[in-house]
């Protein structure tokens, strides 16, 4: 007889700064067992090579994953030239031998320069594009062949901070689907040296900063101690540049029934306008989406996101049933 799944004990987000060779998924089996229940998911995963800033939802926030879509995120990552390798960074097989190049401040300042803006990017054969059903890298592990098509992405922010020998530093704030190995890889083709990506940390994701990371060993100290809870980002505080309301039971009923419902101006509080420290400089890429609005019951529980219909009039989106 199937075990029946642990119910979610807390429900909010939680930033851990992953560390280097564990998977997202190795992360996120980590915090299941942590938390003591499955309800665990991310928004956006890190290659193994990566650190930083992984967010994850857990209990009913797993539910507000659609309204972080298009996050922008930011990160330090370290270029090394001299040689390419298969999977674009420093744990794929290089491409040739090291021509130890002599690099030029000026000249990868004006490349990074070059970039910022939208452009259509092909993703590396060593990715989780699925071709036909299946991660490209399965396939390219194989050796078999790999078509991939170019993906636009944008770059809001692209900035040499340092050069040590043949490795060169950059910060990059950037549209989610961005490959930063894609970057590395590109600027060594341009200067025909060849480059990888050697090393990369993401500090945030939206307003999700490294600043606001626990490390796993921290969280598992928090457990053994009972203080779990307390290192989690409650639901009522997610969201927070969404305005919010306030809601009598006669309109929270209406809401919990998913009907449309009507606010006052009064009744609506603005959301956030300024992004916290260590955050993106804006939190989300792409076009524009329509308003939407946090609604709290008389106790001050997140009950619904809701989307603006016409003015003052709200649509629910996602509905959360009344804790037991």
């Amino acid at each position: 007889m199937p075990r029946k799944p642990q119910p979610a004990l807390f429900d909010g987000a939680l930033v851990v700064d992953k560390p280097q060779g564990k998977t997202s998924h190795d992360v996120v089996d980590a915090i299941r067992h942590l938390a003591g229940f499955r309800q665990v998911g991310h928004l956006g995963t890190l290659d193994p090579l990566a650190t930083g800033v992984l967010v994850l939802l857990l209990g009913r926030a797993t539910r507000l994953v659609q309204f972080y879509t298009g996050r922008r995120k930011r990160y330090t990552a370290g270029f090394r030239f001299g040689f390419s390798t298969d999977s674009y960074d420093s744990d794929g097989e290089a491409q040739g031998p090291d021509k130890a190049p002599m690099l030029s401040a000026a000249t990868l300042k004006q490349l990074a320069t070059e970039k910022i803006g939208r452009f259509a990017q092909m993703p590396p054969i060593f990715s989780a594009k699925k071709v036909n059903g299946r991660p490209a890298y399965e396939l390219a592990r194989k050796k078999m062949e790999v078509e991939l098509k170019p993906a636009e992405v944008e770059l809001f922010e692209f900035e040499l901070t340092e050069i040590a020998g043949p490795v060169a530093r950059f910060t990059v704030e950037c549209s989610s689907g961005t490959y930063i190995r894609s970057l590395a890889h590109e600027m060594g083709q341009k200067l025909a040296c060849g480059a990888h990506l050697a090393e990369i940390c993401r500090t945030a994701v939206g307003e999700f900063s490294i600043q606001q990371a626990w490390k796993l060993d921290d969280l598992a100290e928090a457990a053994r101690e009972g203080k779990f809870k307390d290192c989690i980002i409650r639901i009522e505080n997610l969201l927070p540049n969404f305005p919010s309301a306030d809601v009598l039971p006669v309109i929270e009923k209406r809401v919990r029934h998913g009907a449309r419902f009507n606010v006052t101006v009064s009744q609506i509080q603005p959301g956030r306008t300024e992004n916290p420290p260590g955050s993106t400089l804006e939190l989300d890429s792409g076009e524009p989406r329509p308003p939407r609005l946090r609604v709290f019951d008389s106790q001050k529980k997140l009950i619904a996101i809701a989307e603006a219909v016409v003015p003052r009039t709200y649509q629910p989106v996602v509905v959360f049933e009344p804790l037991p």
